[in-house]
């Protein structure tokens, strides 16, 4: 929730010509990660939990690729956010790693396999 609240703070610094480009598709991919952990921590299996944790951290990678394009674009360092996004992609990804191994039988996406 930190990260969409990071992510808002930066979009504001965007040109306004920026509001149904990139600040849109960044405000979207920074919501839809908490959006689909708590999803997913509603379903009733953790298979169900896995599929949208790695969602989440699609959307991660994606937020982080539009990041580092915002800083090329206009300048605006976004270090702090894309520190804390290299922290949320680790946890999401030793926590599939644990819930992958508390179910064998899951074969989960090669992106977070480790």
């Amino acid at each position: 929730m930190n990260l969409v609240k990071q992510v808002y703070s930066l979009t504001t610094e965007l040109p306004v010509n920026e509001k149904f480009g990139l600040i849109s598709q960044i405000q979207r991919c920074a919501i839809s990660i908490p959006s689909n952990i708590a999803e997913g921590s509603g379903r009733s299996s953790e298979k169900e939990f896995l599929h949208f944790l790695n969602i989440s951290i699609s959307s991660s990678y994606e937020l982080e690729t539009q990041l580092i394009l915002l800083d090329e674009l206009y300048t605006i360092n976004t270090q702090k956010t894309l520190t804390q996004i290299t922290s949320i992609q680790k946890m999401i990804g030793g926590f599939c790693k644990k819930l992958r191994n508390d179910n064998d039988d899951y074969q989960s996406p090669k992106i977070l396999k480790s």
